[in-house]
């Protein structure tokens, strides 16, 4: 996924109300972003990190920019990292990622189709991949930018309720014969594994490992993430120690 247009380097002042965030553009002026992600942010949205905005032309909108990309210290060795914070993203990294034929697990399907109901409990898969003679595939996708030391990433940032409630989903859509895989889309080039956050959300991580001994495929692919683009390029192993 290709920017439309050149992204507006910045420094972030303070992110607040869930929503929001002041960031100091280069020229000294300050600007209020729409922030496109309601977890907590767990080391993304420190003070005097180096930001990125895209702008929106549209007379219609509250907030021009929107905040894209942070440049946080590394979970491994190595140079500071871009994080794509931008929670509006994943579905289409990885549905143009599936359309490229790089998510080798998930070719071979006739269509995609996004946002569709299912479940016992009102809710939406994120995509539906399905083909003539074969059983639908659900897809859930989830955002990653959580990371610790030792290169691990972590999931979720916050207690994720919604998240526990699509595990139970996908474990139902497995028991009815039909393919469900959890994907978690990582939006930052510096780990090499994503983990449960048990600290964070024990309740999550027990429905992970639930759901993995039910036979829910469990799936992680690592973005690149530049001031350019966001091209989700390597699978990396979910861990559930």
């Amino acid at each position: 996924m290709r920017f439309s247009s050149p992204l507006v380097e910045g420094t972030l002042l303070r992110r607040y109300k869930r929503f929001l965030a002041d960031v100091e553009l280069a020229s000294g002026a300050v600007v209020t972003a729409a922030c496109p992600n309601t977890g907590s942010m767990m080391g993304c949205c420190e003070p005097g990190s180096r930001v990125w905005l895209s702008e929106s032309e549209s007379p219609t909108r509250k907030y021009r920019h929107t905040w894209e990309l942070v440049e946080v210290s590394p979970a491994a060795r190595g140079r500071a990292v871009m994080v794509g914070i931008n929670t509006g993203l994943p579905n289409r990294l990885v549905a143009e990622a599936i359309d490229a034929g790089t998510l080798a697990e998930l070719s071979g399907y006739a269509s995609l189709r996004r946002e569709v109901a299912f479940g016992e409990e009102r809710s939406r898969v994120d995509l539906l991949l399905e083909s003539p003679g074969r059983p639908g595939c659900y897809v859930e996708v989830k955002n990653v930018t959580a990371a610790v030391t030792r290169g691990i990433a972590l999931f979720p940032d916050a207690v994720s309720e919604r998240g526990a409630k699509h595990l139970r989903e996908l474990v139902r859509l497995r028991a009815r014969g039909l393919r469900a895989v959890q994907l978690y889309c990582v939006q930052r080039g510096d780990v090499s594994e994503v983990r449960p956050a048990d600290d964070i959300d024990p309740a999550y991580g027990r429905g992970l490992r639930e759901a993995v001994a039910a036979g829910v495929e469990v799936l992680a692919w690592r973005a690149k993430v530049t001031a350019r683009a966001i091209v989700l390029e390597r699978s990396i192993p979910v861990v559930c120690p």
